[in-house]
């Protein structure tokens, strides 16, 4: 009896709430832990880039929490697989191979031979001859420009943006593709679903109404589709009729007409006519089947196109589901091939170890090698990012140069007086890695003068960077680069 009485007195002095808190402190801390320790393993069992490997490691390590949400939503890979079968890329390949084997030209630009030859072999992209190109740097002149073409659309109007605002410009654009579609033109529309996800859907449910066939690309719908966020429709291509295409920075927004409150909006495109906006349909189309599972090999699509110009030009295409990372290692092949000088234009600078190692070969050897970034930039994050690799370039005796005008956002390189890029890619991971882009690869002097003269028209806008200046900025700023530019990999 007694026994039993001390029994319990023992088990009511057990506090049972705090036994229970303990068990499920004990349980959260088990799966947090090895939630974070099977991430960890399935980064390095990834075989991935051992520096975005490291990168990954450390945020989960010091930022836990945050770094699987990251992790979650863009970290994790995507198994590489071909977009389209062989057999229905062979039928969409055939007219502009046809195209291309058909030139008579003569013999392709010796110093850029191997640039043109892995191009051609890594990405089927084609080197076209006889191409006019016209370069625009502001917003309203490219506007301009692509409306004016759009209204003398007569069959076909195929338009691919990762940002196409519900703003003045974007129904200006609208209304008139729903013009032309109601004319009896045909209009395709691709945008990308994360660089529209605040557009409401009425903008685009109204073109639909007027017959135009719009698509986003990789919808990315929480919880289930959030690992596709981090794979992005980064390109910006415009073909009309088959033969007038536009390629380059800009997105279909008003800000890039205004600029900002401190600063205009400086960017670069271009406007193709030529064999060479082949390639951009080509691009286009390989997008649209991704979207719509229709595959468009009809010959009216690829007219027959005369010589207007002389430029040769191959259009370049990059996707993280390829096996290659055709532009960065084009890019890398131009600066180690460069010999005078290499001109480079970048909103966001955080380059792979392979452009780095490059850009600083190229300067130690003798090449001008001049880098320009904004002064000011839409993301803190990503420009801290960018500051953190200068030293490094200034010590090789790379130029750095400083946009003050506005925000430097052209995404340009020219070199040699002979060779000139003008695309979506920028010199970061995002692109190089992440991003599905497109660049235009011209190799004609008239072109390279004048994307020369746009360079050095836009270096007396900047303030030039000197190392002696640049390593007094403060600790408290060197701090923040050194913590972002751990991140570099992930941005």
């Amino acid at each position: 009896m007694l026994g039993e009485v001390f029994l319990l007195i023992f088990v009511s002095m057990i506090d049972w709430n705090l036994i229970a808190s303990q068990i499920a402190t004990l349980t959260f801390d088990i799966v947090y832990f090895g939630a974070i320790i099977s991430t960890i393993i399935v980064i390095v069992l990834d075989n991935r880039n051992p520096v975005k490997t490291m990168a990954w490691i450390l945020v989960l390590m010091f930022l836990p929490i945050v770094g699987l949400i990251f992790y979650f939503f863009f970290g994790r890979s995507q198994r590489r697989v071909r977009i389209i079968g062989q057999k229905s890329y062979d039928r969409l390949m055939k007219k502009p191979m046809a195209e291309y084997l058909a030139q008579d030209y003569s013999e392709l630009p010796t110093a850029y031979t191997r640039l043109i030859s892995f191009f051609r072999e890594t990405n089927q992209a084609f080197p076209f001859e006889g191409n006019r190109v016209e370069i625009y740097t502001g917003g309203y002149t490219k506007l301009q420009a692509l409306l004016r073409e759009l209204q003398k659309a007569k069959r076909h109007i195929h338009m691919e943006y990762y940002i196409i605002e519900n703003d003045a410009i974007g129904r200006m654009l609208r209304d008139v593709l729903i013009e032309k579609a109601r004319e009896g033109v045909e209009v395709r529309v691709i945008y990308d679903d994360v660089g529209c996800w605040h557009v409401p859907n009425h903008f685009f449910e109204a073109m639909r109404e007027a017959g135009i066939e719009v698509r986003s690309f990789l919808k990315v719908r929480f919880p289930l589709f959030t690992s596709k966020v981090n794979y992005r429709n980064h390109r910006k291509i415009v073909v009309i009729d088959g033969c007038v295409g536009f390629v380059g920075g800009m997105n279909l927004a008003e800000r890039y007409m205004r600029g900002f409150s401190w600063g205009i909006w400086r960017d670069t495109h271009i406007m193709m006519e030529g064999k060479a906006v082949h390639g951009l349909q080509t691009a286009f189309l390989l997008d649209w089947y991704f979207v719509d599972r229709t595959l468009i090999t009809a010959s009216r699509y690829f007219p027959k196109i005369e010589t207007c110009g002389n430029s040769l030009a191959q259009i370049v295409t990059s996707e993280p589901i390829g096996p290659w990372k055709e532009i960065m290692q084009g890019m890398l092949i131009a600066i180690t091939s460069a010999k005078s000088y290499i001109y480079i234009q970048t909103p966001y600078f955080l380059p792979t170890e392979q452009i780095l190692t490059a850009m600083q070969t190229a300067a130690l050897s003798g090449v001008d090698v001049r880098l320009m970034l904004p002064d000011r930039a839409d993301n803190r994050l990503t420009h801290l990012g960018s500051c953190s690799y200068l030293e490094d370039v200034f010590e090789a005796g790379v130029k750095v140069y400083f946009y003050k005008k506005g925000f430097l956002h052209a995404k340009t390189m020219v070199s040699d007086d002979m060779l000139s890029t003008v695309g979506s890619t920028n010199v970061d991971f995002r692109s190089f890695e992440h991003n599905f882009e497109v660049n235009a690869f011209m190799y004609d002097m008239e072109t390279a003068l004048e994307m020369k003269e746009v360079f050095l028209q836009d270096q007396r806008e900047c303030i030039q960077i000197f190392q002696k200046n640049w390593v007094k900025r403060s600790w408290k700023q060197k701090a923040a680069e050194s913590v972002v530019r751990l991140m570099a990999p992930l941005l």
